[in-house]
Formats: structure tokens, C-alpha cells, sequence
């Protein structure tokens, strides 16, 4: 059977059943009742969703809509606030996007986010995927989302050999082909819950699959060997020096990294460019009695692994830095801080 109406239908059957719960979703049966999706709390969810897991996702989300409940108090808020509470969610240019783009949908769509995919591509931080994701599940269109869960779905169900990323556009193809003109927004998100609970990267559950009979790879024998991916390059690793210091106040020297590049607009500590081969010849942010910290900090971003020698001091009352500001107890918290430096942060305690 692999008419797309009943495939659809089908699917959709499924998922009125073992919808996932998240505090972003209204269930299927909530928005048959009417209840709508609020397009924000969408376009929040899948922001955070970018690389990232449901599971760490829920508790950050939490938090950004309690504290900015709309579109418009997350566009008024400071910069430096915003970029703390993402703090350890990590891929930080999502942070400065999701402030651009409420800012955006503010000055430009009136505090509302507009009902069109291609307007929806216009906004800053929004691409193919994202676009799909909030005009299907906010606004019922008929977009194809493809994520890494409906990927591995589509490449099972046609039982299609092409290895990542290159079989994208053909997995998009019969993404698309399949989507329904019926309630096409439970029905992308009943696609990400098959892949997520059902066909799984390792062992899928094939036979409890509500596609079970109509996918070619289960006939095959050749599920657990899709989707097939080209082999990943070597990353390679980057040195580098962090300063930590402290005046006896517990006052701590800190600096805001430029906007632009890694970790760019968070809070870190000052220190010397990252570069492969030896570690760059690094400058103290002000003078003080540096120690190098025995152990090394550790961290491994998207494209290379990260090594970080610690210098630590304690810097007099009346210090003058030549780089960054000093941060009081009230003012810092260790959870302001991005990952790799709070790692640097521990290895000084």
C-alpha cells in the first residue's frame, strides 16, 4: 500500500495515539478542538531543536517563555540576557538569530509571524527547515520537513541507498510527495515521531511501524543499514590559553567575545586566539602572579576538538585590565557562561 492518502492517514491514526507530550506541542486532540499552536512557541522549539535534544531542549524553552512569554518581550530584551539563559545550549549564533529575527518580526510583521513560507525565509535565521517546520505545524501548510528523523524514515521506507548528504534532494522528493493536504502539521510532526520512537537509528521497532507494510527496506532486510552516510572527515584540534582572574572582592575578570564567530556576543574569559599546532602566543588581560592550573580544559565544537591550558590569579583591589571588565557576585553567575568556559571556570575551582 503506498497511496499517499492512505499512507497519510495511516501515519495520522498513529499519532492521534502515541503523540509525544512537549511543552511546546498542542496535541492532536487539542487541535481537532481547536486549540491552535502558538507560532512562537513553534519557531522557539525548532531554533533550540537545531542540533540539539529534545530532552535538553525542554528545560531552556521553559525558561525563555516564562521570562519572555511573546515575540515582542523576547525582541525588548538586552542582548547579554538572552545570550546568558542560552548559556550551555551551545551553537550560539542561534542566540543572536532568535533576537534578529524578533526584532524582525516586530519592526516588520507587527509583532506576529507571518502566515507564508516565503516571507517566513525572509527573517533572519530561518532557513528551508525552519520555515517548513513553523508554516506546517503553526499554520497547517502543506511544507515537507526534513529533519535527521524523517530523513532515516524516508530513506527506510523507499529503501534508498544513497549515502548523506547527498541523497537529500531525493529524500525532500519523497518527503514532499507523501505530505498530506489534510492536517499537514500533526502530520509533520507524526513523521519526526515515527523516526524518533519507532524507526530509530539503532533497532527500530519494525514490527510495531504503522508503515510497516509498505516499507521496501524492511522487505529488503536493509533497515538497520540506512540511511547510509559518507564518511566523516578527521576534526582536526585547536590550542589555546584562558585567563581567570579574581580580584579579593570574588570579582571576576570577563569579557564579552566579539559578535562575530565562535561563541560570539557570550561571556568568556580573556584569552589567545585558538589555532591548530602549538598553542598561540597568548598576553594576561592584566598584570597579575599567573599560574598555569595543572589538567587542561577539553571541548569539542562541530567542526574541530579544543584544548585549553589555564592560567589562574589573584589580582590586586586597584587592578587595571587591559582587556575586559571585572564582574562582582552579583553580576556573574558560572551559568552565564557557555560551556567550554565553564569548564575552564571548575578546573580553577
Amino acid at each position: 500500500m503506498r497511496d499517499k492518502d492512505n499512507m497519510s492517514v495511516i501515519l495520522l491514526e498513529w499519532y492521534d495515539r502515541h503523540a509525544r507530550e512537549m511543552p511546546w506541542r498542542v496535541s492532536p486532540q487539542a487541535r481537532k478542538g481547536g486549540t491552535l499552536p502558538d507560532p512562537y512557541a513553534v519557531w522557539m522549539s525548532e531554533i533550540m531543536l537545531q542540533q540539539t535534544t529534545v530532552a535538553t531542549v525542554k528545560d531552556y524553552f521553559i525558561r525563555f517563555i516564562t521570562r519572555w512569554p511573546t515575540v515582542a518581550d523576547l525582541a525588548a530584551a538586552e542582548d547579554a540576557a538572552v545570550m546568558a539563559e542560552w548559556a550551555g545550549l551551545g551553537y550560539y549564533a542561534r542566540a543572536r538569530n532568535l533576537l534578529k529575527c524578533a526584532r524582525a518580526v516586530v519592526a516588520d510583521h507587527g509583532g506576529a509571524f507571518p502566515a507564508d513560507h516565503a516571507a517566513l525565509l525572509k527573517l533572519p535565521g530561518i532557513g528551508p527547515y525552519t520555515a517548513a517546520a513553523v508554516s506546517s505545524i503553526a499554520f497547517d501548510l502543506p511544507h515537507a520537513v526534513l529533519d535527521g528523523n524523517v530523513e532515516r524514515v524516508m530513506a527506510r521506507l523507499h529503501d534508498i541507498h544513497t549515502p548523506l548528504p547527498t541523497a537529500k534532494p531525493e529524500l525532500m522528493a519523497r518527503a514532499e510527495a507523501l505530505t498530506p493536504a489534510t492536517r499537514p502539521g500533526d502530520y509533520a510532526q507524526a513523521v519526526m515521531d515515527l523516526g524518533a520512537t519507532i524507526c530509530t537509528p539503532r533497532n527500530p521497532a519494525c514490527g510495531i511501524c504503522p508503515w510497516r507494510d509498505p516499507c521496501a527496506a524492511r522487505v529488503a532486510g536493509t533497515a538497520a543499514d540506512l540511511p547510509r552516510k559518507l564518511p566523516k572527515k578527521a576534526k582536526p584540534t585547536r590550542y589555546g590559553t584562558v585567563y581567570l582572574g579574581r580580584r579579593a572582592d570574588g570579582a571576576w575578570l570577563l569579557e564579552t567575545r566579539p559578535e562575530r564567530g565562535l561563541l560570539g556576543g557570550m561571556l568568556g574569559w580573556p584569552g589567545s586566539e585558538w589555532a591548530e599546532g602549538d598553542a598561540p602566543e597568548a598576553t594576561p588581560p592584566a598584570p597579575g602572579d599567573w599560574t598555569e592550573l595543572p589538567g587542561e580544559v577539553r571541548h569539542t565544537f562541530t567542526h574541530f576538538h579544543l584544548i585549553l591550558r589555564v592560567m589562574r590569579a589573584d589580582l590586586p583591589a586597584d587592578c587595571t585590565p587591559t582587556r575586559g571588565s571585572f564582574r562582582t557576585r552579583a553580576e556573574f553567575g558560572p551559568a552565564d557562561l557557555p560551556t567550554v568556559m565553564r569548564k575552564a571556570f571548575d578546573l580553577a575551582q
